[in-house]
């Protein structure tokens, strides 16, 4: 019997029934006064999880991102990320329209750097050059397969920059992935970081938001940004429930998203129209076809079938699991890579 599976992305979760009562019976007020005691609740809480002074909620993981790039730059200053970052590569150029920052784009290892690509690629005080200022890193790295930094791993890109008085943001989308593949305690991140932003909307299944976090001075400075940027909400409480919510019932469950997803790349790599699967650490799954099987025709075919997914360049596709995908979903588009029949 055909199925429908959407594995086109983690941020199509639709919320559960527990996260709908939640938002139902939230106590509200006025964000932008200040007076939505569920929305502070929501910053205070994330704020202690990860060991940062203050968090500053906002709609989407693109603000929060955009924010931080303004509030640790100025004009003319250049940002340093790997060349497959979210926030160079799919928030429309807003590095450059916000903040008037250039980029300085680094090959990392899916998506990961080392404090020693970085160092080589801080400008010296010239006047010919833009001013470093900032580096971004991306945990887990969507163009990476969901691959994850450890903390151990973070701590020489912290301990550079602090040195070299740069400022550190973590583009954190799917930093519980990356927390519950590693162990890692997220207070240690607190310590490394000046800010971080933290999505609620992809694995976790909340309908909408993020939280950045950073000092007391920080988030004063970025809740003045995001009032510009429009962000400013009013009875956001109902939001910051699902938020709430989603950290307290739905964060040790990634790891079945994650086993969901090992098995599609094992799957994967028995057919004989993939090529190569890039290593599955968490909930991303990126297989090469041949050449002889262009990835939008295999798009095409899955979809005929109820599997919904995307290309990720011309022979590339990219598979998420989420709390929406279960045993029996897993089977079903198991069975069907099985049995796809792709003519050359």
């Amino acid at each position: 019997m055909k199925m429908k599976v959407d594995l086109r992305s983690d941020t199509v979760t639709k919320p559960t029934k527990g996260m709908l009562e939640a938002m139902w019976s939230a106590q509200v007020g006025d964000d932008v006064y200040g007076e939505d005691e569920t929305v502070n609740a929501l910053e205070r809480k994330l704020a202690h999880t990860f060991g940062m002074e203050a968090g500053l909620f906002c709609p989407s993981g693109t603000m929060t991102n955009q924010i931080a790039i303004k509030c640790f730059t100025q004009p003319l200053d250049e940002v340093i990320a790997d060349e497959t970052a979210h926030v160079y590569r799919y928030e429309g150029g807003g590095i450059a329209f916000n903040s008037a920052a250039s980029v300085r784009l680094l090959e990392g290892d899916r998506g990961r750097l080392t404090a020693e690509q970085i160092a080589e690629q801080i400008n010296p005080e010239n006047i010919h050059y833009p001013r470093t200022s900032l580096v971004v890193v991306e945990n887990t790295v969507n163009r990476g397969g969901g691959s994850c930094y450890t903390l151990s791993q973070l701590t020489p890109i912290a301990n550079l920059c602090k040195e070299r008085s740069l400022k550190l943001h973590l583009d954190g989308a799917r930093i519980f992935n990356a927390l519950v593949a590693t162990g890692d305690d997220p207070k240690g991140y607190g310590k490394l970081f000046d800010g971080i932003s933290v999505c609620l909307s992809k694995g976790l299944g909340a309908p909408v938001g993020s939280v950045l976090l950073g000092s007391v001075e920080t988030i004063k400075q970025a809740r003045r940004i995001r009032k510009v940027f429009g962000g400013g909400m009013r009875q956001a409480g109902y939001l910051a429930a699902a938020g709430i919510y989603a950290l307290d019932h739905q964060v040790k469950r990634l790891s079945e998203d994650h086993q969901h997803a090992q098995v599609l790349g094992e799957a994967l790599l028995k057919q004989p129209y993939v090529k190569s699967v890039m290593p599955v650490d968490t909930n991303i799954v990126i297989f090469e076809l041949h050449d002889a099987y262009p990835a939008e025709d295999l798009v095409h075919q899955l979809g005929l079938m109820g599997i919904l997914c995307n290309t990720f360049g011309k022979q590339q596709v990219r598979l998420v699991t989420h709390l929406d995908v279960n045993a029996e979903h897993l089977a079903y588009v198991v069975n069907t890579l099985n049995a796809l029949n792709l003519s050359r």
